[in-house]
């Protein structure tokens, strides 16, 4: 039985073994086993097995071929993953990769993914950061052109989706349209620049950040541009190339742990991609 000594509340073991059948079934050859074959894989006695079963049948998980006995997983089972997003497992497999760099560099850092003509925040260490002025950056949006965030992965990714991106933010409003509009050299030689250096940063160009800089790498799989992961600090601590020698190392050795694990989980990996490819 698990331990949970930080929580007051008692484990639910039916709960429990009724989630190890599911997956007991869900790891089967054939998408099904009877109540012998459920006992061995869970080391659970038949009866239990048999209570359990009935249990999800009734809720409408399970279902009972009558022509060999045998339980397989119902359609209800995918309303249990409706309410996790396909990239949100990114900021799962990245969380633990950030609180290791917190530890290191002490100012905060988010892992960001292209939302339409902005970067969205998934994953963020700014809450537990004492040198953090926003708490709650989690779910924040933020300009592609104005972040170092955006600004790696837009350097990043391919051309076509270079330029999806900025005819979006071309055809919105605010600072960011008309700079799109009116400065497209400049756009192309920022991004040129990142690509020469191998980072991207901002430094107060965000009119509503003007006392922040920031420093930012992608996260990459197979040529393919996945999020991009940034390092805040404010402007009066240091100056750009302060921040990448104290701490681009540091930045690069966890973007490489984390491409290490996306290597690992192909599976996964290959969901993501499909999800993001638009319908034709």
């Amino acid at each position: 039985m698990p331990e949970h000594r930080d929580s007051p509340y008692r484990f639910v073991q039916g709960l429990s073994r009724g989630l190890g059948l599911l997956q007991a079934i869900n790891r089967t050859a054939n998408g099904c086993a009877t109540i012998a074959e459920l006992s061995t894989a869970t080391g659970l006695h038949r009866t239990t097995v048999r209570r359990l079963l009935e249990t999800l049948q009734a809720e409408g998980y399970v279902r009972r071929s009558r022509s060999d006995d045998s339980y397989r997983l119902n359609q209800k089972v995918r309303q249990l993953s409706d309410g996790f997003t396909d990239d949100e497992w990114i900021s799962e497999l990245a969380a633990p990769v950030l609180g290791e760099l917190l530890q290191q560099l002490v100012w905060p850092s988010d892992l960001c993914t292209i939302d339409g003509d902005t970067m969205l925040v998934r994953e963020t260490t700014h809450r537990f950061s004492p040198l953090s002025f926003h708490r709650a950056m989690i779910r924040q949006r933020m300009p592609v052109l104005f972040t170092a965030a955006g600004r790696a992965y837009l350097a990043g990714c391919s051309e076509d989706e270079r330029q999806q991106i900025l005819g979006l933010i071309a055809g919105g409003s605010g600072p960011q349209a008309s700079f799109v509009r009116s400065q497209r050299p400049a756009i192309e030689a920022m991004l040129e620049r990142v690509q020469r250096q191998g980072y991207a940063s901002n430094d107060g160009e965000w009119t509503e950040q003007l006392k922040i800089s920031a420093l930012a790498l992608p996260v990459r799989h197979q040529n393919t541009i996945l999020a991009s992961i940034n390092v805040v600090f404010i402007r009066q601590a240091m100056s750009i190339p302060e921040a990448v020698e104290r701490y681009l190392p540091a930045m690069r050795a966890a973007i490489d742990k984390i491409e290490r694990q996306l290597a690992d989980q192909p599976r996964l990996l290959h969901s993501w991609l499909a999800s993001q490819t638009p319908d034709t």
